[in-house]
């Protein structure tokens, strides 16, 4: 522990230190003295977007950058002003987005830049509602997108290798990244030009593959950087986790905890900036639910605001020093969305990165939300300090250290407490004060003395979601069926099957394989317990086999390993004998070396249990047909639906389309399907797919990964057709409608809560509260225009739990519920002070505790 006068005496004898030894500390000097006191750097241009060792220089102003993830195709264009907006309500002063090769070019030379692809639109919503942007061009992007973003047709480009020093691929990347950056150079959206975008991305992640491709990788990483440099955007280009970005390009973080992972820029010039801090994880079919708490994401952030690098004492304040502290700009995925159609990379679920601040729905998942614009706001108080101090860190016990910015000369100071013990609190005295940490913790005070923000104490609400079944869109909700026929005999025939990604080209999921055999009686199993056994072996992605007409099964990869092989007992019979194999994929790769000699579909099919042995029949000639019968009639929209007989549905078979109509849900909630009972397949509403579902792929838990698919409200209309498409064996009887809200809201705040950093602001360089009362009050607010109308759990006390499933513990104060009642009731919001005043405890018993104020409430 660290006493208070010798804390003094450290600073006085740093201030001096740092005032007449390094010719960076005059510089900020100088800075200050020729702009404002947070930002503004003297001598720099007024427009355009420049940098330093400290941080990114946007029209001649330093800024602290918090940026959101939002990709563009993830969502539909009616909810991107929404996306944007409530980003921006979190404290989110950026967007960043990737751009997606293939949604612009799935055809050589044939560009979309419409609907969801629209990306001039977006960058101008952007624009419009005053924020930055980044623009990830890539061109490849990986974002567990479908081929990590590259076009299919790349694959059959003769003589090419992806994402390596090779001249078919370089070739096509620098045409469409030049298109994609004079594009929005025409419609002037780089800053320089008055518009949004502060930084751009060439490649992503290449260091993970780079070694595979030896020295043409080196050099590909060199033509990059160049290639990007060449286009004059007139704004920063960086590569990601690239150590040797080539200068001036800036090789920034991605990762969980880049305040302690990051090994820093690799020249002093140039800032830290972290790409990616990953909200939550993605899931793919088969993974079990992934989360990352808000109280993990804050310490993340704290620590990468705070934290000196190498902690470099304050001896050694070179440049040095100043390289590992730059840490100015953040990239939260801040919005997960939905891979809608067959976007998707392999396996990857069609809901992304749904545990995001704002789900898929786009709707406020509290905490993290909240206690991240908190985050947001305690680092924009300590601004000045940051911008223009010095760092020093203080040991202040075994596992606990301050550090602590100060800007020379001036008053300005700002001070991180950090606790890393990861099981108890810890108790710290810094200057002259007794300060509580809690476990793995950092406080943040904006003055060095007063505490605004904890990472583990959350003081904004939570919520819960819910799936509401809706009554009119389940009304009368009537399903019709066709089943599809195996094919026998087909055309297109080959000694050996094909390729699947070669043969499907990314048109579809699904293709054909058929053969023939025939067989005497006495090549069949006299046994009546004895059956012959149908094997295939595959390197991915699944498949269905029939025989003789009759469905035998299917079998499937994993994201981990994709090949797999299948085995069933089949039945069959003398003469000639049809084997049909439904071949099918679920997305194709997006990383790794050498994607584009990926390869997925049977290798070896083989016949045992013959009495002439067994019976390698891969070479014996196979038909195939791209796609099934229902996709090339598109059975999913109106006019196609007419070209079958519909039938009533039976209790459900492979292979069957299923048809039916609902009316569009009540409200203006978001809207989703929930998949009760099906298998494997996909669903289309008015003829859009809204993506793939996989509910029979259960996770370790013997769970469906995803059971809810959202139907954006922009695809309804009064009168809905959706049709599914169901491979294995579901029913859709138990399908149905639901929309969805966060209606249910909570608090739980205890005494020790520090106030919320909302409720402070600076004047002229000083910290000042906003109110006269800081001490701890539980804060609700309904989404939207609704009011609470309901109090469902209120307990002052020891509750325990989370928000959707309190319980009372040991001890409560009876009258809990009635105060918040008094409160909260027929509100749009309510704060509800812990105040011993409005709670009696008659009995004592909660006397001696922390007591804690739990409370859920209703919204409507």
């Amino acid at each position: 522990m660290v006493e208070p006068r010798r804390l003094l005496v450290i600073f006085f004898l740093s201030t001096l230190l740092i005032a007449y030894s390094n010719a960076n500390v005059e510089e900020i000097q100088k800075g200050t003295e020729e702009g404002d006191e947070e930002g503004k750097v003297g001598g720099q241009k007024a427009h355009g977007v420049t940098y330093d060792a400290r941080s990114l220089i946007i029209n001649g102003k330093r800024e602290l950058l918090f940026s959101g993830a939002i990709h563009y195709p993830r969502s539909t264009p009616d909810m991107w002003p929404d996306l944007i907006k409530k980003a921006k309500q979190g404290g989110i002063n950026t967007i960043e987005t990737y751009v997606f090769w293939n949604g612009h070019e799935p055809v050589e030379g044939q560009y979309n830049f419409e609907g969801e692809f629209d990306l001039v639109k977006f960058i101008k919503l952007i624009h419009e509602h005053k924020l930055y942007a980044v623009v990830r061009v890539g061109p490849f992007i990986q974002a567990e997108w479908n081929h990590g973003g590259l076009p299919y047709w790349l694959r059959e480009v003769p003589g090419i290798i992806f994402r390596s020093d090779n001249e078919p691929f370089k070739k096509h990347m620098k045409r469409f990244v030049t298109m994609i950056v004079d594009k929005l150079k025409q419609e002037k959206l780089f800053a320089p030009q008055g518009g949004p975008i502060i930084l751009a991305q060439i490649e992503n992640e290449y260091n993970t593959i780079q070694r595979a491709f030896r020295e043409k990788g080196d050099s590909y990483v060199q033509w990059a950087g160049k290639l990007a440099l060449s286009l004059n955007a007139n704004v920063p280009w960086i590569m990601c986790k690239q150590r040797d970005a080539p200068d001036p390009v800036i090789n920034t973080c991605n990762g969980r905890h880049c305040g302690d992972t990051f090994y820093g820029p690799n020249k002093r010039n140039k800032p830290a900036l972290w790409t990616e801090n990953w909200t939550a994880q993605y899931r793919v079919f088969g993974d079990p639910p992934s989360q990352r708490s808000a109280e993990d994401l804050a310490y993340s952030v704290a620590r990468f605001f705070s934290k000196n690098g190498s902690m470099v004492n304050y001896y050694m304040l070179n440049d040095t020093l100043f390289r590992q502290t730059s840490l100015f700009f953040l990239c939260l995925h801040y919005y997960g969305g939905t891979n809608f159609g067959r976007t998707s990379a392999s396996f990857t679920t069609t809901r992304y990165y749904d545990e995001a601040p704002l789900d898929e729905f786009g709707l406020q998942r509290e905490p993290k939300w909240g206690h991240l614009k908190d985050v947001h706001r305690a680092l924009s108080l300590c601004k000045r300090a940051l911008f223009w101090g010095v760092p020093t860190t203080l040991k202040l016990g075994p596992d606990q250290q301050a550090i602590v910015w100060q800007q020379p000369g001036t008053s300005a100071c700002a001070a991180f407490l950090a606790n890393n013990n990861t099981r108890l609190a810890q108790h710290v005295n810094f200057m002259g004060q007794d300060i509580r940490l809690p476990a793995r913790s950092i406080s943040v005070l904006p003055d060095c003395k007063t505490v605004v923000f904890n990472t583990q104490l959350v003081t904004t609400q939570h919520n819960s979601r819910n799936f509401v079944r809706s009554e009119i869109a389940n009304k009368n909700f009537n399903w019709e069926m066709y089943r599809e026929v195996p094919p026998v005999g087909l055309g297109f025939k080959f000694d050996v099957p094909r390729e699947l990604f070669h043969l499907t080209k990314d048109t579809t999921d699904y293709a054909w394989y058929t053969t023939s055999l025939k067989l005497g009686r006495r090549d069949l199993p006299m046994k009546k317990n004895v059956s012959p056994v149908l094997r295939v072996a595959s390197l991915g992605h699944g498949i269905h086999a029939y025989v003789n007409g009759e469905y035998a099964g299917s079998a499937h990869g994993s994201k981990i390993e994709k090949s797999f092989v299948f085995q069933r007992a089949v039945s069959l019979k003398e003469g000639e004998n049809h084997i049909a194999l439904l071949g099918y994929l679920v997305g194709l790769p997006d990383s790794g070396a050498y994607m584009e000699k990926r390869f997925a579909g049977p290798r070896s099919i083989t016949i045992l249990g013959l009495n002439t042995g067994t019976l390698d029949i891969s070479q014996n000639g196979w038909g195939h047909q791209v796609g099934i019968d229902g996709e090339k009639k598109k059975l999913f929209t109106e006019e196609g639906s007419k070209s079958v007989q519909w039938t009533k549905p039976d209790q459900g078979g492979p292979l069957t389309w299923y048809k039916g109509y609902f009316d569009a849900p009540e409200g203006d909630n978001p809207v989703a399907i929930v998949m009760t009972g099906m298998g494997k397949g996909m669903v289309w509403i008015n003829g859009r797919s809204i993506g793939r579902y996989w509910n029979n792929y259960l996770s370790p838990l013997k769970k469906p990964t995803q059971s809810e698919y959202h139907i954006p409200r922009a695809y309804l209309k009064p009168k809905n057709l959706i049709v599914l498409l169901e491979e294995e064996e579901g029913n859709p009887k138990d399908v149905h409608i639901v929309t969805v809200n966060r209606d249910t809201i909570c608090s739980a705040v205890s005494e020790i809560h520090p106030p919320s950093p909302r409720l402070f602001e600076t004047k002229n360089g000083t910290l000042q509260p906003k109110v006269n009362d800081l001490k701890p009050r539980a804060e609700l607010i309904c989404p939207g225009k609704k009011q609470i109308v309901a109090v469902e759990f209120a307990s002052y006390g020891d509750p325990f739990g989370a928000c959707g499933s309190y319980f009372i513990g040991n001890c409560t104060a009876p009258e809990s519920k009635q105060v918040v009642e008094k409160y909260c009731l027929g509100k749009p919001s309510c704060q509800i002070p812990l105040d011993s005043i409005h709670f009696s405890d008659q009995n004592g018993a909660c006397t001696h505790l922390r007591k804690t104020l739990a409370v859920q409430v209703k919204c409507a």
